[in-house]
C-alpha cells in the first residue's frame, strides 16, 4: 500500500541497506555497456518500478529509447512516478501498468515503434524474494512477456551474515515498521484485530538455505481474529513474512539457464556486494 511504498523508499536510503546505493553506483558505472547490449529504439519494461529512480540511469544512457512501461502493484505510487517520468522524458512513450508481476499480464506495444525490442528491467534484488523454483518460473514467464527479448536483473550476492542481518534489521527500525505494516493492512483490509505491540520484527540469515528470513515474532501468548476466524499464537511463535535469497554469480546464471536464458554479461561492484546480470532469451 502507499505507506508500505513510503517505508520501502526510506529503507533504500538507510546506511545499513547497501543494495540500493550499490546497485545505483553499478548502473551508473556500467550504463553505457548495458545500453550497447539493449540497442536503439528498445521498449524498456520495469518490473516493480517503485519510484523509478534506477530506470532513469538507463534512459539517459540509451540511444533513442522508444518506450518505457512501469509496472507496480501500488497504484497511487506508480501513477505519481510514471507521471514524473513522462515529464522528464517527453520523447519517450511512458506507460503505467498496475499489476502483480508474479502473475501473467499484458503490456501494450508502443505506438511509435510497435515492433520495438522488449528489454525487461528487474532491479533491487527482488528476484531474491522468490524461492529458487519460483524464481525460475518467474523468469520463464517474463521471457514470454518480453517476446523472447532481454532481461536486466539485479541480484544480491552472498556475503558476511552480520552485514546481511544489519541490512534487514536497521537501527532506526524502518524495516521493522515496514514488516509490521502488514498487520496494519490485515486489520484494515481483512477485519483483523492484531495488537501492534504484540509482535516484533525479526530478521536473520539462514546460511543453510542461503536466504534472509523476515518474521513477525509474537511477544506473548495471544489470540488474533481475522474476519471472524481465530488464530492462536504461542509466545515467540512467528509469522514468516518474507525471504530474500542470495546467490553467487554462477548460481544465478545456472538458475537463468534453467528458465531459458543465456547469460550474456554480469557486473559486480568493487566489494562484490551486488551483481547485475544481462540475460538473453534462448532461441
Amino acid at each position: 500500500d502507499q505507506e508500505g511504498s513510503r517505508l520501502f523508499d526510506l529503507i533504500c536510503e538507510l546506511p545499513e541497506y547497501y543494495p540500493t546505493r550499490t546497485e545505483i553506483a553499478l548502473l551508473k558505472t556500467r550504463a553505457a555497456d548495458m545500453a550497447a547490449l539493449m540497442g536503439p529504439h528498445c521498449h524498456l519494461i520495469e518490473f516493480g518500478s517503485g519510484s523509478s529512480v534506477k530506470i532513469r540511469i538507463l534512459l539517459d544512457a540509451l540511444e533513442i529509447p522508444a518506450a518505457c512501461t512501469a509496472v507496480d502493484i501500488s497504484r497511487d505510487h506508480l501513477l505519481a512516478s510514471a507521471e514524473a517520468l513522462a515529464g522528464e522524458y517527453p520523447d519517450v512513450e511512458v506507460a503505467a501498468m498496475c499489476a502483480d508481476y508474479t502473475r501473467p499480464f499484458q503490456v501494450a506495444a508502443p505506438k511509435s515503434h510497435p515492433d520495438a525490442r522488449r528489454v525487461g528491467f528487474f532491479p533491487g534484488s527482488t528476484i531474491g524474494n522468490f524461492s529458487p523454483d519460483d524464481a525460475a518460473e518467474f523468469l520463464s514467464t517474463a521471457a514470454k512477456l518480453l517476446s523472447g527479448g532481454d532481461f536486466l536483473v539485479g541480484v544480491d550476492l552472498k556475503k558476511d551474515a552480520k552485514r546481511l542481518n544489519a541490512a534487514y534489521d536497521d537501527a532506526q527500525g524502518v524495516t521493522a515498521a515496514f514488516n509490521l505494516n502488514l498487520l496494519t493492512r490485515i486489520n484494515c483490509e481483512l477485519g483483523g484485530d492484531f495488537q501492534m505491540d504484540g509482535f516484533a520484527h525479526q530478521a536473520l540469515f539462514n546460511e543453510t538455505l542461503g536466504r534472509i528470513e523476515m518474521h513477525l515474532r509474537s511477544r506473548r501468548a495471544q489470540t488474533v481474529k481475522i474476519g471472524g476466524v481465530s488464530f492462536d499464537f504461542a509466545a515467540d511463535e512467528t509469522i514468516h513474512t518474507e525471504n530474500s535469497y542470495k546467490y553467487s554469480i554462477g548460481e544465478f546464471q545456472d538458475l537463468a539457464a534453467c528458465a531459458g536464458f543465456n547469460a550474456l554479461h554480469s557486473w559486480t561492484d568493487p566489494e562484490d556486494l551486488f551483481s547485475v546480470h544481462y540475460l538473453r532469451a534462448m532461441v
